[in-house]
């Protein structure tokens, strides 16, 4: 990886990426832009290719992370056993079939079963496995899979909430659908009222 520094308007920006890597897929993009019907070198353009060589390699800069080592990097030992619930965490990614953008909220619980996690280790798993292309159901039981064989705790719940522009802006274009999906483990799966729970606390306007 390396650094690129550009000043804009009196700040500096950095960027990280692989300049390998985005010099050939800007090749691609500009022969895109032609079967388009664009051209690629109006003043507009000229640096479309790169910039878009850039996006995808944030975007889908999960395949680089181990979302496991993440969550190990911060457990802790603590008698502790009631639910753990970390909701409303922001999740953008991207749809495999269409390469647009999927974005809306994840809610993730978890019951200790000897050890807790640091808590900003759970939106960076979500990060982790979003930044990636994906599909929301694949999504929601990776993020599931990884917390439960990771920390072995009594349960996980995930509840994952999101809209896909693949379905707002083509095919039957319906800007306003919302898809839900939902993953769960142990206690979660086996009693009733620890899901019920679960999904009270997700919902209610607590702060």
């Amino acid at each position: 990886m390396t650094e690129e520094d550009e000043e804009h308007n009196g700040y500096k920006k950095i960027d990280r990426y692989n300049p390998e890597k985005v010099a050939r897929i800007a090749s691609h993009y500009e022969s895109i832009l032609k079967d388009l019907g664009e051209d690629p070198s109006r003043e507009g353009l000229l640096k479309t290719p790169e910039r878009v060589a850039k996006a995808l390699q944030f975007l889908t800069q999960g395949y680089h992370s181990d979302p496991s080592a993440i969550l190990e990097s911060a457990m802790f030992k603590e008698d502790y056993s009631q639910m753990v619930v970390v909701k409303d965490i922001e999740v953008f990614s991207m749809c495999e079939h269409h390469m647009l953008p999927f974005f809306g909220k994840a809610h993730i619980a978890y019951i200790p079963n000897g050890h807790i996690v640091g808590l900003s280790k759970i939106p960076r798993v979500v990060d982790t496995y979003a930044r990636r292309l994906q599909v929301q159901e694949r999504l929601t039981n990776e993020i599931r899979d990884c917390i439960q064989n990771t920390l072995q705790p009594a349960g996980v719940a995930v509840v994952v909430e999101c809209k896909h522009l693949c379905m707002a802006m083509r095919g039957v274009q319906k800007q306003n659908s919302v898809t839900t999906t939902s993953a769960f483990t142990g206690a979660f799966i086996n009693k009733e009222k620890t899901r019920a729970e679960f999904l009270r606390l997700i919902t209610a306007n607590l702060i």
